[in-house]
């Protein structure tokens, strides 16, 4: 049985290696001693870890969840959302110890070894360069509609541009962009669940809202109308839509205070999946039957509006989603140049990538990873149905896969933080180890259960982001065979 890795000497997050300034595991390690600056507010965070929940995927996705859970759909978040919760406990309980933009892909480098923070680090690198390309295309699709005159791949061209020179600029820029994105779809949907509510309960005046009522949630064929399996598959669903939540640990490395805000973020986790996301989804079934062809045909939000005989309810929802988008573009360029710098400083990648401007912007990181999502976005032209196709597929299960690291690295980080620092212990995960294990064993059933899912391409998810994980495993080991091999040599010679 190997030694654990400890607090003290896990520099670069590899074990053997002196702790250097401004690397993860170094003491005291921070946004300024890593190069990075500490350009994010409170208000900043506070609107970055709000918003985070509340992705793209809830506006436009929800339809498909609720034709094939029915209202049965609502359990299906909640499943998820604990999930969630109870991964974003864990995450914030190593990083209020040891807050670093590295996060998860750091913890586990420390944790479970060279290999794990390797691994993750670029898989979740390459889920978010793909969710670039898909967030550009889906807001130029909407801008092309609005502004006929700019092609589609040329709107996708300007989103990307202008938002890469924003997080050029400075962090906080990016932060003060993410306030407003993320203020706008918080109030929207905040005014969603109200006016919706106050429709379902009967007290809306002047609203056309004859299909509204609880009646809703047991009607049509019942609260499970397609058994209580659809539960699962509602969860395949919609788990890809909770991806985000993290981001906020990532971002704190940057911030003000980092300690406090990834305990308040952690801490509020819980009301913002319940309020944004099962409050949201509860109005949506109540408003309208969940067999309505208007749900699939508008989209479940549209749709509601326009059974309240709201005009211009399409115009509004697009105007939330492409606020949406963006705010996705902008958090997703940030978490993966945030990433890439990270793999930097830890000898994971090449080394220009932890290198920062005078403001503190890893500029190299971030154009790298914005060249990516550019050539991704060439794909979806090019190859929509081949090559984009197998980026998207391949990318699909990382989320699950960031999640199942993120319980064995709690598991292990507990234990090394209780022997060295455990005044750090300020945010604890609940029933600690059990939970945690249940946990993971939660995560690894829905990845095996993705596995038999066919009608909604669950399986080819499944084994193309095993293959893709396959691949970046085999080159982690590679790498630490070579390295501990030069290291044997080195101390050969001496």
């Amino acid at each position: 049985m190997t030694s654990q890795p400890t607090l003290n000497t896990a520099g670069s997050g590899h074990q053997g290696e002196p702790a250097k300034p401004g690397d993860p595991g170094a003491q005291g390690s921070g946004a300024h001693d890593s190069g990075l600056q500490a350009g994010l507010k409170n208000r900043h965070l506070s609107m970055i870890a709000i918003g985070g929940v509340i992705g793209a995927g809830l506006f436009v996705g929800s339809s498909t969840g609720i034709a094939t859970a029915g209202p049965g759909i609502l359990l299906s978040y909640a499943l998820v959302g604990t999930l969630v919760v109870l991964v974003m406990r864990m995450l914030g309980e190593m990083s209020a110890a040891n807050p670093t933009s590295g996060s998860f892909s750091a913890h586990a480098d420390r944790a479970l070894g060279p290999w794990a923070g390797f691994s993750i680090g670029w898989l979740y690198w390459f889920f978010w360069v793909v969710v670039l390309a898909v967030e550009a295309t889906a807001g130029a699709v909407i801008l092309e509609g609005w502004i006929p005159a700019v092609p589609q791949w040329g709107w996708a061209l300007i989103v990307m541009v202008v938002l890469t020179a924003t997080n050029l600029v400075s962090v906080g820029s990016y932060g003060e962009f993410e306030f407003w994105f993320a203020g706008i779809k918080v109030v929207a949907i905040g005014a969603f669940i109200v006016i919706g509510a106050l429709a379902v309960f009967g007290v809306l005046p002047g609203a056309d809202s004859d299909q509204a009522g609880l009646g809703n949630l047991t009607e049509h064929g019942g609260f499970l109308p397609n058994g209580p399996g659809a539960i699962l598959t509602g969860v395949l669903l919609v788990v890809f839509s909770f991806m985000g939540s993290e981001i906020a640990t990532l971002a704190a490395g940057e911030s003000e205070d980092p300690q406090r805000a990834v305990t308040k973020s952690t801490n509020s986790i819980i009301w913002r999946i319940g309020v944004f996301y099962l409050g949201s989804i509860f109005v949506v079934v109540t408003l309208l039957p969940w067999d309505s062809e208007s749900i699939t045909e508008k989209g479940s939000y549209v749709a509601a509006l326009d059974s309240l005989g709201i005009g211009n309810a399409g115009q509004i929802m697009n105007f939330i989603v492409l606020t949406s988008v963006l705010s996705c573009l902008n958090s997703g360029l940030y978490t993966a140049s945030r990433m890439a710098f990270s793999l930097g400083q830890r000898g994971d990648a090449p080394k220009a990538f932890a290198r920062t401007t005078q403001r503190g912007v890893p500029r190299t990181a971030i154009l790298v990873s914005v060249a990516f999502g550019f050539v991704a976005v060439f794909f979806n032209y090019k190859f929509p149905d081949s090559v984009f196709l197998f980026l998207v597929n391949s990318s699909g299960a990382v989320a699950l896969f960031v999640w199942l690291v993120i319980c064995f690295s709690q598991l292990r980080m507990r234990k090394i933080i209780q022997a060295e620092e455990p005044e750090k212990l300020v945010v604890k995960m609940w029933l600690y180890p059990y939970l945690t294990w249940a946990t993971a064993a939660l995560i690894v059933f829905v990845l095996g259960y993705m596995l038999t899912d066919t009608e909604h391409d669950g399986r080819t998810t499944m084994l193309l982001s095993l293959l893709v994980a396959a691949i970046v495993l085999v080159i982690a080991f590679v790498k630490e065979r070579i390295a501990r091999g030069r290291r044997a040599e080195a101390a050969r010679v001496d």
